[in-house]
């Protein structure tokens, strides 16, 4: 996620550089062919811009689509940073008399290991996200070197090497720390340790964390339909190869505009028509790990950071740090 005020105008230059400049040699390449054969080709511009307002409904639908996702699952995580405190807290709060520090303790621990490892999983690439590949993620070197080590490294501060080696064996490990979870405080209760009304809420508040794990594999895993996606560019396509000739129907007919100004008109127009199909097209797959995707990974160190000032632990880590306006 971009942090700073504003994204300057030669970083969203270079992330669009390849329609841009697409556009500029198509459209010289247009104007050319008409210098040399002197054949009329261009065409009237009434019809290309009714193209031109469909396709701009449709990006508006696509890009207020892919909006909806990145912000529901910002507010996901958002509950899951809730939750997290109020189940940690639940935890601690505890008679000390019925409870064992320690056991407490590996509660909370178990938890920041699911948060961990629920960010993880959020973070493997399917085959319609952009494949960026974390080596390539030059500006956010901290984020980069983390990913690469993968989950379990991560995890080993809080679990056990047995825990550890358990949990090799599952697929889905952030439910297996959940079911755990809810099996611990079962045995809690029947041991007595706990009411069955402090046992009923917190397993309540395990199904609230059940449920925004569940909501964020829905958009991790579910992809914004192709059919919308597919069919919101080839119409781009169609009209941005249009414009050059429609333009140059407008300044043939002017007298006072030469028609080699079709190509810098023609170049801006197609650049912002694929810039706000980009803008969408980015924002659909929210947890990919892009720059402008959820910070996941910094919602989890605040987590992370939280819960161990609860348990007043001296070795707490550092918020993630804001890596060239970026913040993972």
């Amino acid at each position: 996620m971009y942090v700073n005020r504003h994204y300057h105008i030669w970083s969203t230059i270079r992330w669009s550089k390849k329609p841009l400049i697409n556009a500029l040699f198509y459209s010289a390449a247009v104007i050319i062919l008409y210098e040399v054969t002197g054949i009329p080709f261009s065409l009237p511009w009434q019809p290309i811009s009714v193209i031109g307002i469909a396709v701009a409904f449709y990006l508006g639908f696509k890009n207020n689509s892919s909006y909806d996702r990145a912000w529901e699952a910002r507010k996901i995580w958002g509950a899951i940073i809730n939750d997290s405190r109020s189940i940690a807290i639940g935890v601690l709060s505890l008679p000390r008399s019925d409870v064992p520090f320690e056991w407490r303790k590996e509660f909370v621990y178990r938890h920041i290991a699911w948060v961990l490892a629920l960010k993880h999983a959020m973070r493997k690439m399917k085959s319609w996200e952009h494949g960026a590949k974390l080596e390539n993620l030059v500006f956010t070197p901290y984020y980069r070197e983390e990913g690469l080590k993968g989950v379990f490294p991560e995890l080993e501060k809080y679990l056990s090497s047995d825990q550890i080696e358990n949990l090799k064996t599952y697929t889905n490990i952030p439910f297996h720390l959940l079911k755990t979870q809810s099996l611990e405080l079962k045995k809690l209760e029947e041991s007595g340790g706990i009411t069955e009304y402090m046992h009923v809420w917190l397993q309540q508040l395990i199904s609230k964390l059940m449920d925004s794990q569940g909501m964020s594999e829905r958009i991790k895993n579910f992809p914004f339909p192709r059919q919308y996606a597919s069919t919101g560019l080839f119409i781009n396509y169609i009209f941005c190869a249009l414009i050059p000739f429609g333009l140059l129907d407008i300044f043939t007919q002017s007298s006072m505009l030469h028609y080699w100004l079709t190509v810098p008109f023609s170049t801006i127009i197609i650049w912002i028509f694929f810039l706000v199909d980009r803008i969408g097209d980015y924002s659909e797959n929210p947890f990919e790990g892009g720059y402008n995707d959820v910070p996941i990974s910094s919602i989890s160190r605040v987590i992370e950071i939280d819960l161990l000032e609860l348990l007043e632990e001296k070795d707490i880590p550092e918020p993630y740090p804001v890596e060239n306006g970026f913040l993972m």
